[in-house]
């Protein structure tokens, strides 16, 4: 209701669960998550992060190779609600220059409303219906594990983040929670473009 038009969760009548991850390309972790998703032959969607992409155009051209979806998560990971509406959206369009995507995603899930607005003329602006919280380092793997597990239903958006903060819980929680899934029946998607 707040932010109309936005994404939060997709078609509730298909068991699909949609993984998403946040704040990369990092060399440490996304090699592993792309391999590990290639093991499980899983697509997903990566909001990365323009100066990430810029610092490593190569791993981001593999993440692309690799048939995944990418989308924008700004340049450099500014709080929408302690930033100005203009300097925010300058931001999000700097990104634009290394990420091709009209998908976008607020760092944080933090957007103010007049940055709102004037993003979706421009963008799908994407939220979730779950998060995995495994950047925080309070949360156990089987924490993380759980997370998913208990609030994933068909069309459900998950967020991971493939960044060095939240590897020791990703590394461990990530592949019990793909088995997982699939074990309940769950198919993998990309976000619609």
């Amino acid at each position: 209701m707040l932010y109309p038009g936005a994404l939060w969760r997709l078609n509730r009548s298909d068991k699909v669960v949609y993984l998403t991850f946040d704040d990369g390309p990092t060399p440490e972790v996304t090699s592993w998550v792309l391999d590990l998703l290639d093991e499980e032959n899983v697509l997903a969607t990566f909001f990365c992060l323009g100066k990430n992409v810029e610092a490593h155009p190569t791993l981001f051209k593999d993440l692309v190779q690799r048939g995944h979806r990418i989308g924008n998560h700004s340049y450099s990971h500014r709080q929408s609600f302690q930033t100005s509406t203009h300097i925010y959206v300058a931001d999000v369009e700097n990104a634009a220059k290394f990420i091709e995507s009209k998908l976008f995603r607020p760092p944080y899930g933090q957007l103010g409303f007049r940055s709102f607005f004037k993003l979706r003329k421009n963008y799908s602006i994407v939220f979730w219906d779950v998060l995995s919280e495994d950047y925080n380092p309070d949360c156990t793997p089987e924490q993380v594990v759980d997370n998913v597990m208990r609030f994933t239903r068909p069309g459900s958006l998950v967020v991971f983040h493939d960044s060095v903060k939240a590897f020791p819980r990703l590394k461990m929680a990530l592949p019990e929670v793909i088995v997982r899934l699939k074990s309940n029946g769950y198919k993998f998607g990309v976000l619609p473009i």
